[in-house]
C-alpha cells in the first residue's frame, strides 16, 4: 500500500461510514480493484482507518456526548453487548469475510432491499413515531447491529433499520447510530491493532513506521470527510428518506456480482 491508496481508502471511509451503504464494504471492493486486498496492512487498514471517522463524531457532537444523563450511557452500553460477544466469538470467520468481495456484493444487494422495505413500513406507521429510545429499543438496535459483522451489511444500515422498524424518529435513530459507532469501532480497532502487533515475529521498524504513517494519513482524511458527510447526512434527512441508499446498494451489488461472474480479468476478485 502507498500513500495515494491510503488517501483513497481514507476518503471512501469518511464519506461512507455514516451512510447506510457499508464503508468497509466499499473499501474492500476498492482495495480489490487496486490489487491490495490480500496484504496484511490492508486488513489492518480496513478497520483502523475508521477511527478517523469516529473522531468526527466526537468533534461535531462533543457537547451532546459529554453532557448526557446516565441513562444515555447505559443505553449505549446495552447496545454494544451483543456485538461485543458475537464479534469475539466469530473473529476468525470475520477475518475471512474481509477478503471476500463477493460476500460484500451480496450483502449490499440484500441490505438494499431490506432498507427499502423498512422505509415502506415506516411510512405506514407515520403517526406512531417515538422521539426517544428506550432501553429495550437500544438493546434491539445493538442485537441487529451484529449483522454488520458481515462486510457489506453496514453497521449504520443495521442500526438505522432497527430504529425504523421500532418506529423511532429518523433523526433520533441516526444520531444514536453515530454515538454507538464510537465504542463499537473503538473496540474493533483496538482488537485489530492487538492482533497485528502480536502476530509479528519481529518488528522491522522501517516497515512498522511506514505502516503507521499510512494509517495516520488515512485517518486524517477519514476525519475530514467524516465531518463533511455527517453534516450533509443530517441536512439530507430533513427532506428525504433512506430509499435512495437502498437503490444505490442494489445497483452496486448487482454490478460487482456481474463483474465477478463475467469479467475474466477479475476472476480472482
Amino acid at each position: 500500500m502507498n500513500y495515494i491508496q491510503s488517501i483513497i481508502l481514507g476518503f471512501v471511509e469518511g464519506l461512507t461510514e455514516f451512510f447506510p451503504i457499508s464503508s468497509t464494504g466499499h473499501m474492500i471492493l476498492i482495495a480489490s480493484i487496486m490489487g491490495i486486498l490480500e496484504k496484511k496492512i490492508t486488513n489492518l487498514f480496513l478497520i483502523s482507518v475508521q477511527l478517523g471517522a469516529i473522531f468526527s463524531v466526537f468533534f461535531l457532537y462533543r457537547k451532546k456526548l459529554f453532557y448526557q444523563k446516565y441513562d444515555f450511557y447505559l443505553k449505549i452500553f446495552l447496545a454494544i453487548i451483543p456485538i461485543g460477544i458475537f464479534g469475539f466469538m466469530l473473529n476468525r470467520i470475520i477475518y475471512l469475510f474481509l477478503e471476500s468481495p463477493i460476500i460484500v456484493s451480496m450483502s449490499l444487494l440484500l441490505g438494499g432491499g431490506i432498507i427499502i422495505k423498512s422505509e415502506n413500513l415506516y411510512k405506514k406507521n407515520y403517526f406512531y413515531k417515538s422521539n426517544s429510545i428506550t432501553y429495550f429499543n437500544a438493546f434491539v438496535i445493538g442485537l441487529c447491529q451484529c449483522f454488520s459483522l458481515i462486510p457489506g451489511f453496514s453497521r449504520s444500515a443495521t442500526t438505522i433499520i432497527a430504529g425504523l422498524l421500532q418506529n423511532i424518529n429518523r433523526k433520533e435513530t441516526v444520531e444514536f447510530s453515530f454515538f454507538l459507532s464510537i465504542p463499537v469501532i473503538g473496540m474493533a480497532t483496538c482488537k485489530k491493532l492487538h492482533d497485528y502487533f502480536f502476530q509479528l515475529n519481529y518488528i522491522d521498524f522501517r516497515i512498522f513506521f511506514h505502516d503507521m504513517k499510512l494509517l495516520l494519513v488515512g485517518n486524517i482524511i477519514s476525519f475530514i470527510t467524516g465531518v463533511i458527510s455527517i453534516k450533509f447526512f443530517i441536512k439530507y434527512l430533513q427532506k428525504y428518506n433512506f430509499k435512495l441508499f437502498g437503490y444505490y446498494r442494489i445497483i452496486l451489488g448487482v454490478f460487482f456480482i456481474l463483474i465477478h461472474y463475467f469479467v475474466k480479468p477479475l476472476r480472482k476478485f
